[in-house]
């Protein structure tokens, strides 16, 4: 295997390993390993996929009798505790490993710290921090997760230049690039939820679901089918129809509402959906509930796809942590319908700040990311 002789540039290379996940391992965490015996790699592995082996044991079982005595360079703090997988921590004493570095610290609780501890009680010398920022670029869902009992919620719109989503008749098909839409198609892929509102679905009956195969979002796939995100539907009176295109793809609907109809909730349920009472604010679901049970179901990062009343109300509430909005070279005029339905600001100090985070092109479109100022 190639030498690489510097701590960055091993865990440079766990990194990279780490990123080979981002479309398979939810709702666990991307992790990348590499160990190394004086700057020269003996073996390296990578979480694949939930209820699989972990990057360590990969690296381990790659590298075999070498492990003795290498340091290992994990993206993640090793695991310490028993959950589909035993823990790494486990291992790496069992196979001798003499240093391990890891980039981050793990915020699950059931780790946090204790699995360093447990690898330094083995006499195993342990280093942390090292490429944290990017380590922590990674894995933002489920950090949010576990830090904060929420999942990471991204928006994604899209938007003629003068911004707007549909003509005032509800037609917009297509206002962004058949690139854009290809790009969208990754952002569903890498969540693990796609959320709407009843009234996207009322409009659209949208499949929300991820059309590209596994080769084409990653070199390196397996044979194994493409994980279909969560379908949530925040759906107040459960109105959603029975015979909906969601409802009958692969994958599974979570609808969301707070109507005492049970008779409804059970047609739902037996058309193939999930149901879940949701706790009411102002007659409509609690967003904030609905977020927290969502982190309760291992929901790490949520894609919201959805029109202007819901993107608005919780972009109004501080629900939104990035915005990721396609505009498209056209002019749909002031008739035609906005991005967000907010409260009329009667001050310019009521504007809700972004910062722009990412502005490239994306065919012949613009792609933009930005964050909630207070966010940042």
């Amino acid at each position: 295997m190639k030498d690489m002789h510097s701590d960055h540039a091993l865990m440079a290379r766990a990194l990279q390993l780490a990123e080979r996940g981002r479309y398979t391992t939810d709702p666990n965490p991307r992790v990348g390993c590499v160990l190394a015996h004086d700057g020269h790699i003996v073996g390296e592995g990578w979480h694949q996929r939930a209820g699989e082996a972990h990057a360590e044991r990969l690296a381990l079982a790659q590298a075999g009798e070498t492990a003795c005595g290498a340091t290992a360079y994990v993206t993640l703090e090793p695991c310490c505790h028993h959950g589909r997988t035993p823990p790494c921590t486990e291992a790496l004493i069992a196979a001798g490993v003499a240093r391990v570095v890891c980039a981050m610290s793990d915020p699950n609780p059931l780790v946090a710290g204790q699995g360093l501890a447990q690898l330094r009680q083995a006499g195993i010398a342990t280093d942390s921090g090292l490429l944290e920022t990017e380590a922590r670029a990674l894995n933002p869902g489920f950090i949010k997760r576990m830090e904060q009992g929420l999942p990471r919620v991204r928006c994604k719109l899209a938007a003629s230049l003068d911004g707007r989503t549909a003509l005032a008749n509800g037609e917009s098909q297509w206002i962004s690039s058949e690139a854009s839409r290809g790009d969208v198609q990754r952002l569903r892929a890498e969540s693990s939820a796609i959320m709407t509102g009843i009234g996207t679905i009322l409009a659209d009956d949208p499949s929300l679901n991820v059309r590209l195969s596994a080769a084409e979002l990653s070199e390196t796939a397996t044979n194994a089918p493409v994980r279909q995100p969560l379908r949530v539907v925040v759906d107040s009176h459960w109105r959603l129809p029975l015979d909906a295109r969601l409802l009958r793809l692969p994958g599974e609907t979570l609808v969301i509402g707070v109507a005492d109809a049970p008779k409804r909730i059970a047609a739902l349920q037996t058309a193939g959906a999930q149901v879940f009472r949701c706790a009411a604010r102002n007659g409509r679901v609690d967003l904030l509930a609905l977020l927290h049970e969502l982190a309760q179901r291992e929901i790490n990062e949520v894609l919201l796809e959805t029109g202007a009343t819901l993107s608005g109300t919780m972009l109004a509430a501080g629900l939104i942590d990035e915005l990721v909005l396609y505009l498209a070279p056209h002019v749909m005029g002031d008739m035609a319908l906005g991005l967000f339905q907010l409260q009329q600001l009667i001050a310019m100090k009521q504007r809700i700040k972004l910062v722009f985070t990412e502005v490239r092109h994306i065919g012949t479109d613009i792609r933009i990311r930005a964050r909630p100022q207070k966010l940042c």
